[in-house]
């Protein structure tokens, strides 16, 4: 089964660099044929799912039989590394004179992959195409000594051909994801007649052949969602976008709070997409003209991720819009929100009260939900009575009473305040407060002995009491419930496996408002990119937390009525970090970018 001299070279290559002594290469040597027939079994296994195919032919490579032993080693620093495939990939690379790739699935052109080679060749052969040329065709590979298919490639295109190494994982990976998912398309397209009018393009160009409208793909589009929602996921994906253009359709994925084109679906093939995501969130699939909204739960890696799904007609028909609600994102510890220990203690005083009026103020997208569910989820036990005021409800969770506004019926969030006071709550969470009506009977709430979060949508924390007070709230109730005021921004945080050190310049120190910086560079990290972040050098997002407590002092401007400009001043001087001051706090400590801070502050005005 394994090339034994193969198998040698690699592990004499490994044994000089110092990643395994003799006597692991003596083991590999001995157990490596059982190792490699136990892979096989669950390789297949795992190919036969990724492929949907009930038979796959499946050859085990020496690398994967060397990285299934889990070796360790030190460097000369004292550091501990594993013997990885990546590692053993990049050390045979070397020693073969290729290039090594690290392939970032989002980075790859999608059409070049799924049309410069087959599914079946690619599969076989375990090639894909990276850049192609007038010149020259680069692939990667997992088999560098497979020099036959390279010049079989070669004479087909008819240009040279330029093999790189990629860890064999990584590329069975994105034939997997890739024709998959082009497999479906085509198999949806056929079942489709896609020279027939979309009836919902406002905008479509077409011969005239006849008016109909195009039935929806059955099982094909089943597992083109399945393909689109596994990829989604692996990526971290918070939003998946499905818009359609007047010849194809794209697909889109927020990453970390900026969008990426993942996929172009045939035409064709979007109306049935659109039904069958409607199907699943239990939406009218005949409805095309006025936008709808649903919601859907599925798992991934065993754990329960829920989507909702909002449509809106467009000029080139429906666009759907699917944001994931992971509970890994929105169920958080308090001490991984961003919190400094400083403010993450005020922050739990303001949460262990037994009455009072909290609220986490920032624009859509700061991170407010998820500031409101860990919360109630680090204060929730069974003596507690928690209930939600939510439009919709966010995620269900079994540990909260959870209610959910319709408008059309008059229960809006006034009336479920109302309502849910006779439940004898402890903690009532309302999802946002709007309107006076609901501004009041939140404070009311607050004074009858519940502790009330909210959020609302303000610049800074001494904002939200203005805010307030435009509600029509008396200064002098709202002085005597108020707890305390969060401010919050998200900023993209640092990748961790590309950080380097930085400098921040005096030009962009002035920028943020640094006091003293004149003269002086401040060292801080960048990230250079790599294949974990796609290049863009973050990776997941941080909270940046105004935190104001409600002092005597503070609750005595409030009841005069003073201006938010003289709260802010008085919170400063009890040593309220702005925004901008906890940005660059971040900044200093390594986890965020200049570029990052300066873009989720500017709005802020600094006093």
């Amino acid at each position: 089964m394994l090339n034994r001299q193969r198998l040698v070279w690699i592990l004499d290559v490994l044994l000089a660099r110092g990643h395994i002594h003799a006597g692991q290469k003596k083991d590999v040597l001995n157990r490596g044929e059982d190792q490699a027939r136990h892979i096989m079994l669950d390789k297949r296994a795992e190919l036969r799912r990724l492929l949907g195919k009930r038979r796959v032919v499946y050859k085990v490579s020496e690398v994967e039989v060397v990285a299934s032993f889990h070796f360790r080693f030190r460097d000369e620093g004292g550091d501990e590394h594993v013997v990885s495939e990546r590692l053993i990939t990049q050390a045979v690379a070397v020693e073969l004179g290729m290039r090594f790739v690290e392939i970032d699935p989002l980075t790859l052109d999608y059409k070049l992959v799924t049309e410069a080679f087959g599914g079946p060749f690619a599969e076989r052969h375990l090639i894909i195409a990276l850049e192609d040329t007038p010149e020259r065709l680069t692939v990667a590979v997992a088999d560098p000594w497979n020099r036959d298919v390279l010049e079989q490639v070669a004479h087909f295109k008819q240009k040279a051909v330029k093999p790189v190494m990629a860890m064999k994982s990584a590329i069975i990976q994105v034939i997997a994801e890739f024709h998959g998912f082009r497999r479906s398309m085509r198999e949806a397209a056929d079942q489709v007649a896609s020279d027939l009018p979309d009836l919902g393009n406002l905008e479509q160009l077409y011969q005239m052949k006849g008016v109909h409208e195009i039935d929806a793909a059955d099982q094909p589009v089943v597992q083109a969602v399945w393909y689109l929602l596994n990829y989604a996921f692996e990526h971290r994906a918070s939003d998946i976008h499905v818009e359609p253009k007047r010849e194809e359709s794209y697909v889109r994925l927020r990453i970390d709070g900026v969008l990426h084109t993942i996929h172009r679906l045939p035409k064709a093939v979007h109306p049935a997409m659109i039904s069958r995501f409607k199907t699943l969130a239990r939406m009218d699939i005949a409805e095309r003209r006025r936008p709808q909204d649903g919601r859907f739960k599925t798992t991934f890696r065993k754990q329960e991720v829920e989507l909702r799904v909002s449509t809106v007609p467009t000029a080139f028909g429906e666009k759907v819009v699917l944001r994931v609600f992971d509970p890994g994102v929105l169920l958080q510890d308090l001490g991984q929100l961003g919190f400094f220990p400083r403010e993450k203690l005020m922050y739990e005083r303001f949460i262990t009260s037994s009455t009072g009026l909290i609220l986490v103020t920032g624009p859509t997208g700061s991170g407010k939900t998820t500031t409101l569910y860990s919360t109630l989820q680090h204060i929730a036990n069974p003596r507690l009575n928690i209930c939600t005021i939510e439009d919709p409800i966010e995620m269900v969770h079994e540990e909260f009473n959870q209610m959910a506004i319709n408008r059309a019926i008059g229960f809006d969030y006034a009336a479920a305040i109302r309502h849910v006071l006779r439940q004898d709550p402890d903690v009532v969470m309302i999802g946002e407060i709007r309107d006076p009506e609901t501004a009041q009977y939140a404070v009311q709430a607050a004074l009858t002995g519940h502790l009330v979060i909210s959020t609302l949508h303000t610049n800074d924390a001494p904002s939200a009491i203005t805010r307030m007070l435009d509600l029509d709230v008396y200064s002098y109730l709202l002085s005597s419930v108020l707890v305390g005021v969060i401010a919050q921004r998200l900023v993209r945080r640092i990748c961790p496996h590309c950080a380097m050190d930085d400098w921040l310049s005096e030009e962009q120190g002035l920028a943020l408002g640094i006091l003293g910086i004149e003269g002086r560079k401040l060292k801080i990290k960048m990230g250079k990119g790599c294949v974990r972040c796609r290049g863009t050098g973050y990776w997941g997002r941080t909270g940046l937390m105004e935190v104001m407590p409600i002092t005597p002092r503070i609750a005595g401007l409030i009841s005069s009525g003073s201006p938010s400009q003289a709260i802010k001043k008085e919170a400063l001087n009890d040593g309220m970090l702005t925004l901008r001051d906890y940005g660059i706090k971040k900044l200093g400590r390594g986890e965020t970018t200049y570029e990052e801070v300066l873009a989720a502050t500017d709005e802020v005005q600094i006093y």
